[in-house]
């Protein structure tokens, strides 16, 4: 999949102008590619569309005009983009009230380690998390949000097509699987291929 360069950067005066309509595509296009496993954690699958709004949003909630800012926020932004048989997502630890938030989140440390993707009966593939997310374990308590990846075989790439495929989270504290529904498996099948 293409990564985001400069030339797809619109400045602030030109995004402003299709931001409304970016917005709503955004949102429907991350509707497909959104998986809730258990009540508290949600995967979203980023793609080129999902990285390239992120950063012109943060463009435009910056005020970022210097183009090295600007190629700052792209190079970071971009690590989300996958790679060739590869799948990456974000995923977010939902805990809306911030008393349990404080209390679940020192229990749900190391939670980026406990990922794992089922494709049928066949595959079972440990999400890789970044750099960033390590910083649990010395921070004693989980982050909200975590980048993760996973990486597919060709041959685990062809049975993801025709086999179901489930996210597993095992971690000690909270413990959930969600099969992949059919929407967002057809938007990773593009990813996949692309």
């Amino acid at each position: 999949m293409r990564k985001v360069e400069m030339k797809d950067i619109l400045n602030i005066y030109e995004y402003e102008k299709v931001r409304p309509e970016k917005v709503k595509y955004i949102t429907q296009l991350k509707k497909r590619r959104r998986v809730h496993v258990g009540d508290k954690v949600t995967f979203v699958f980023e793609n080129f569309d999902t990285v390239w709004f992120q950063i012109q949003e943060m463009i435009r909630a910056e005020r970022i005009v210097n183009e090295k800012d600007i190629q700052f926020e792209i190079d970071t932004y971009n690590e989300l983009i996958p790679e060739k048989n590869q799948l990456s997502a974000t995923m977010f630890i939902e805990i809306p009230e911030a008393e349990e938030r404080r209390k679940l989140l020192p229990k749900l440390v190391g939670i980026h380690d406990t990922i794992y993707m089922h494709i049928g009966n066949k595959h079972t593939i440990k999400a890789v998390a970044n750099e960033k997310s390590k910083m649990d374990y010395e921070e004693g308590k989980a982050s909200v949000v975590h980048f993760l990846k996973w990486n597919l075989t060709p041959e685990q790439v062809e049975d993801f097509k025709k086999e179901p495929v489930r996210i597993e989270v095992s971690h000690e504290n909270y413990k959930a699987i969600a099969e992949i529904p059919p929407e967002v498996k057809e938007e990773l099948v593009k990813d996949l291929e692309s």
